[in-house]
């Protein structure tokens, strides 16, 4: 990336940024294209994909929340205070959902006794016993969560290309590897 002279993520950041983006949209491709299972049935084919994507999901988020805590971000180039506020408080947002969303979905399939593997190689404990009086409660968050996390990633999405192609400033290049 040419020097801007503008504070920039590194490379850590940005790998962890975009290794979320292509789980998202693999989660939603395969959250709206798996079949519904029967009660009693374990999980197999693109559900137990779904759930594989959803703990590297919590996975990846943790790593990447634990490396902003340590590392920090660039300072804010932004110059509206209201715009700075509404980006931390989106991403603030964003970082909540995609860790409480994956978390619902294991401790709801954990209340149904499915096993939750990381690829079929490595099965994680179960969060919660099974018929888990909260159960309806985790399905509601995960259910809902998915439109949560969409409509965060469209006013994220939606700000970074504002910034790009209207005030035409560096924000959206912070995070791409090029420019």
């Amino acid at each position: 990336m040419p020097d801007t002279g503008q504070p920039t993520y590194g490379s850590v950041a940005k790998l962890l940024h975009w290794v979320i983006v292509v789980l998202v949209t693999a989660q939603f491709v395969l959250g709206w294209t798996m079949p519904d299972i029967p009660r009693g049935k374990p999980p197999e084919g693109l559900v137990s994909l779904h759930l594989s994507v959803g703990a590297t999901i919590v996975i990846v988020m943790a790593l990447r929340l634990v490396w902003r805590l340590v590392h920090g971000v660039p300072p804010s180039i932004v110059v509206a205070l209201w715009q700075q506020r509404a980006a931390s408080a989106t991403h603030a947002l964003l970082y909540a959902v995609l860790i409480a969303m994956p978390l619902a979905g294991w401790a709801w399939a954990s209340a149904k006794s499915w096993p939750v593997t990381l690829f079929g190689a490595v099965t994680l404990p179960p969060l919660v016993a099974p018929d888990w009086p909260y159960r309806r409660l985790a399905s509601f968050v995960h259910t809902n969560g998915a439109w949560v996390i969409l409509a965060l990633v469209a006013l994220h999405a939606a700000a970074a290309l504002h910034h790009h192609f209207v005030l035409r400033d560096p924000v959206l290049r912070r995070m791409l590897w090029r420019t």
